[in-house]
């Protein structure tokens, strides 16, 4: 995206495939910004692992708890790369302890650095008892480096590092050795454990032994659950995914929408009709692609674990099962309950079509929640995880569908969804501030702080007060 470049950060998650080792990886590069932690958490939906990236000068940073916690809830196993260790760094050890402190999980180096910034050599390997030095390159270290590899007990080490380099080195294997914790797999894929890898991605120090590790470390597609105490084996001879992220304009010239689909089951084959659980109806899936950055490529087979993207005329939403021999749902994805509202204010009248057209495709993308209160449904209210989903909104109407806009923004904190009420009619009459319904027409009580909250629960014991509202899975 152009405000991608812009802002220098990512705002939605990108999908990559890529050969490497003999294995077919599926990467999803989610936004690193808790603003936008809505996305990662649908992502993750459709993931086996996660790679957590830290800053070695910064650590653990506040948008990295809230995403972290998302995996927690997920119990999605985790594994932990270091990265920027070429530069100025804090210690290993202090790293370590700040992850099990702050994220409440036990840490274990697969990797150990040696050095840091400007002394930064290479990185020992205690698995596999190798020490693997790298040699900065002459261009700016922005190429793939060489390396030698040797073992702790190599007499030449002190030569090839240095006296105090590799006595230092010594000393802190000694020390992990002895009172680190152990490597358990079972803890591992329970989110409880998290193997640890330090390096440069820039410059690719780490990166080589990080990849041959997570290639064993990352569990291979797994079971999934499904309505009706359904199990999906990936085996299975049934073609099954899920929907778990919809974009539209990707490609600019050609104004495209596409669905990114998770497949849990069987093989999928270009062409093939599938049973669309929400709508209750066959379809056929003409057009899929795979991406490699902005690049893309046609594909007529894919199997499990496999992330596809599917040319969207408009039947695909956030949640949609797919599959053949008969209907058949996965576990709906949740929406998280907003804490920013504002009500769209278009600049220029006569761009309203486009606006229309533009809010709707941007809310089916998850980009942003649109509520609408009785009365005033040509004024959407739009609600929004964090404040920069605002100015995503707005760049992206203006330079995707041509409609300028500014917000309005309403004091609202929290949004509930109500089980109970007969709707907003019944919500105002009970002294809730402000009531609307959302997409599927369920109604949604908005507060401005936890008081306005916790009196409506008090007052109204016979309403559940929902914080998420699953998608809906059938119309």
């Amino acid at each position: 995206m152009a405000l991608e470049k812009q802002r220098g950060i990512s705002v939605t998650t990108s999908v990559l495939q890529f050969e490497y080792d003999d294995v077919r990886w599926n990467l999803l590069d989610t936004p690193g910004h808790n603003d936008f932690s809505e996305d990662t958490y649908r992502t993750l939906m459709a993931a086996d692992c996660g790679i957590m990236i830290l800053d070695a000068a910064r650590g653990v940073e506040p948008q990295t708890r809230k995403l972290f916690h998302v995996c927690r809830m997920r119990n999605t196993p985790v594994v932990t790369f270091i990265n920027k260790m070429d530069r100025p760094a804090r210690d290993a050890f202090a790293l370590m302890s700040e992850v099990e402190e702050v994220l409440g999980v036990s840490t274990v180096p697969f990797t150990w650095p040696i050095g840091s910034g400007d002394l930064f050599q290479g990185v020992y390997d205690r698995m596999n008892r190798l020490v693997i030095r790298f040699e900065r390159s002459a261009e700016g270290q922005a190429k793939r480096a060489e390396m030698q590899v040797t073992g702790l007990d190599d007499p030449e080490l002190d030569a090839l590092l240095g006296e105090e380099a590799a006595q230092t080195l010594r000393d802190e294997v000694e020390l992990l050795d002895g009172a680190g914790e152990e490597w358990d797999e079972e803890r591992f894929l329970a989110g409880e454990i998290t193997p640890v890898f330090f390096g440069s991605a820039l410059t690719n120090f780490g990166v080589e032994p990080f990849l041959k590790s997570f290639k064993n470390l990352c569990p291979p597609p797994g079971e999934r659950e499904a309505a009706g105490d359904l199990t999906v084996r990936p085996d299975d001879d049934r073609f099954s995914a899920f929907v778990f992220k919809v974009q539209a304009n990707m490609d600019p010239s050609h104004r495209d929408r596409i669905a990114f689909a998770r497949i849990c089951s069987g093989k999928f084959e270009g062409g093939m009709r599938v049973h669309h659980y929400r709508l209750g109806k066959a379809v056929r899936l003409n057009r899929a692609e795979q991406f490699f950055a902005q690049e893309r490529e046609s594909v007529m087979e894919a199997y499990a674990g496999d992330i596809v993207g599917l040319y969207d005329p408009g039947l695909f939403r956030i949640g949609d099962t797919l599959s053949t021999n008969g209907p058949m749902s996965f576990d709906a994805v949740p929406r998280f309950s907003p804490e920013h509202f504002g009500r769209l204010q278009l600049l220029d009248p006569l761009k309203r079509k486009q606006l229309q057209k533009g809010i709707r495709e941007l809310a089916e993308e998850g980009t942003v929640q649109l509520f609408t209160e009785p009365g005033r449904e040509k004024d959407p209210v739009c609600g929004v995880v964090g404040r920069l989903q605002f100015d995503v909104l707005m760049f992206r109407l203006q330079h995707e569908y041509g409609a300028k806009v500014t917000f309005d923004l309403l004091p609202y904190q929290y949004a509930r969804w109500v089980e109970g009420s007969a709707g907003p009619s019944e919500l105002k009459a009970r002294r809730v501030p402000m009531a609307v319904l959302d997409q599927d027409h369920r109604p949604v009580a908005l507060f401005r702080d936890e008081w306005e909250l916790g009196r409506a629960e008090r007052d109204n014991e016979n309403w559940t007060f929902h914080e998420t509202a699953p998608i809906v899975a059938a119309a």
